[in-house]
Protein backbone atom coordinates (compact mmCIF):
# COMPACT_ATOMS: atom_id res chain seq x y z
CA UNK A 1 0.00 0.00 0.00
CA UNK A 2 1.22 3.45 -0.89
CA UNK A 3 2.23 5.39 2.28
CA UNK A 4 0.85 8.60 0.76
CA UNK A 5 -2.56 6.93 0.44
CA UNK A 6 -2.42 6.01 4.14
CA UNK A 7 -1.66 9.62 5.07
CA UNK A 8 -4.57 10.84 2.93
CA UNK A 9 -6.87 8.22 4.43
CA UNK A 10 -5.86 9.24 7.96
CA UNK A 11 -6.55 12.88 7.11
CA UNK A 12 -9.97 11.99 5.67
CA UNK A 13 -10.77 9.94 8.79
CA UNK A 14 -9.81 12.86 11.06
CA UNK A 15 -12.11 15.14 9.06
CA UNK A 16 -14.91 12.54 9.25
CA UNK A 17 -14.50 12.35 13.04
CA UNK A 18 -14.87 16.12 13.25
CA UNK A 19 -18.07 16.03 11.20
CA UNK A 20 -19.55 12.97 12.95
CA UNK A 21 -18.11 12.79 16.49
CA UNK A 22 -20.62 10.22 17.78
CA UNK A 23 -19.79 7.57 15.17
CA UNK A 24 -16.17 6.91 16.21
CA UNK A 25 -17.32 6.74 19.84
CA UNK A 26 -19.91 4.16 18.82
CA UNK A 27 -17.28 2.10 16.98
CA UNK A 28 -15.01 2.28 20.02
CA UNK A 29 -17.81 1.02 22.27
CA UNK A 30 -18.53 -1.86 19.91
CA UNK A 31 -14.85 -2.78 19.81
CA UNK A 32 -14.37 -2.50 23.59
CA UNK A 33 -17.35 -4.73 24.32
CA UNK A 34 -15.60 -7.52 22.50
CA UNK A 35 -16.87 -8.15 19.00
CA UNK A 36 -16.73 -11.92 18.66
CA UNK A 37 -16.84 -14.40 15.84
CA UNK A 38 -20.47 -14.89 14.89
CA UNK A 39 -21.48 -11.32 15.77
CA UNK A 40 -23.93 -9.88 13.25
CA UNK A 41 -23.29 -6.45 11.72
CA UNK A 42 -26.30 -4.79 10.11
CA UNK A 43 -26.10 -1.83 7.75
CA UNK A 44 -29.09 0.28 6.78
CA UNK A 45 -29.09 3.41 4.61
CA UNK A 46 -32.05 5.57 3.70
CA UNK A 47 -31.29 7.65 0.62
CA UNK A 48 -32.37 11.28 0.30
CA UNK A 49 -35.32 10.16 -1.84
CA UNK A 50 -36.48 7.69 0.83
CA UNK A 51 -35.19 4.42 -0.63
CA UNK A 52 -33.94 2.02 2.03
CA UNK A 53 -30.91 -0.20 1.41
CA UNK A 54 -29.95 -2.86 3.91
CA UNK A 55 -27.39 -5.63 4.32
CA UNK A 56 -25.82 -7.65 7.08
CA UNK A 57 -22.80 -9.83 7.64
CA UNK A 58 -21.82 -12.38 10.24
CA UNK A 59 -18.23 -11.89 11.40
CA UNK A 60 -15.59 -14.55 10.91
CA UNK A 61 -12.31 -14.74 12.83
CA UNK A 62 -10.36 -13.12 9.97
CA UNK A 63 -12.88 -10.23 9.88
CA UNK A 64 -12.20 -9.54 13.55
CA UNK A 65 -8.46 -9.52 12.90
CA UNK A 66 -8.96 -6.96 10.12
CA UNK A 67 -11.14 -4.88 12.47
CA UNK A 68 -8.38 -4.98 15.12
CA UNK A 69 -5.74 -3.84 12.60
CA UNK A 70 -7.94 -0.96 11.42
CA UNK A 71 -8.53 0.18 14.99
CA UNK A 72 -4.78 0.17 15.64
CA UNK A 73 -4.12 2.10 12.43
CA UNK A 74 -6.58 4.90 13.21
CA UNK A 75 -6.16 5.41 16.95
Amino acid sequence: MNPLNLIQLKSAWDHFKTNHPKFPKYLSTVYQRGVQEGSLFEFRVTTSDGEELAANLRLKAEDIELFRKLVEMFQ
